[in-house]
């Protein structure tokens, strides 16, 4: 969810076509794209499919970025798209109409700012603040600091098996508050969160 300074010029080094961007942009982000996908679209080859196209879009897209492009976001919009794009494609598919309609029910979310990357990392951000404080340190330290389990637990003065509970229950917390806001806060969890 923080982004490191690596992250900060993923959108001048696109701009700049430097090749070895999208790759490290891939090896952070393709599993969970991925599994985002195949959580939806519940066919693993469509999953594979999404991923590509949406490397494929970024690196077409380059060269309209802005230098200071929030890249998260940029990310966040071109898998919902996509993954919205393909939903479309199978509306046509008797199998998949019965999962929609379900799914519709399940996630009915009128507001466009429900699905909007700025909305849901303020409701990230908030519900940090609502963890308990010494989990809400342990979490902060792992995702903005990026310590290890193992740096955390010295810094602290704690087992290592106490910052997995803690960093367990924190996730397992916020997945299932984020959940309230709609469809794509799965895509929200799985990119920034877990």
């Amino acid at each position: 969810m923080f982004m490191t300074n690596t992250e900060n010029n993923f959108a001048e080094r696109l701009c700049n076509d430097d090749k070895k961007v999208i790759t490290e942009i891939f090896a952070q982000y393709h599993a969970k794209i991925f599994r985002f996908s195949v959580a939806y679209l519940k066919d693993e080859h469509d999953a594979y499919d999404v991923v590509q196209e949406v490397f494929v879009k970024l690196w077409e897209t380059r060269y309209s970025l802005k230098r200071d492009t929030n890249f998260e976001a940029l990310l966040f919009t071109i898998a919902k798209n996509t993954v919205l794009s393909r939903f479309r494609k199978r509306l046509t598919e008797q199998k998949y109409l019965d999962y929609l309609a379900q799914s519709a029910d399940t996630h009915t979310q009128d507001t466009e700012e429900q699905t909007d990357y700025t909305f849901l990392k303020q409701k990230y951000e908030q519900l940090i603040e609502t963890l308990p404080t010494k989990r809400k340190e342990i979490f902060i330290l792992s995702r903005e600091k990026g310590l290890s389990n193992k740096e955390i637990a010295q810094m602290k003065g704690i087992t290592e098996k106490t910052v997995e509970d803690h960093m367990t229950k924190a996730l397992a917390f916020l997945k299932k508050q984020l959940s309230n806001y709609g469809v794509w806060t799965l895509l929200f969890y799985f990119l920034f969160v877990e």
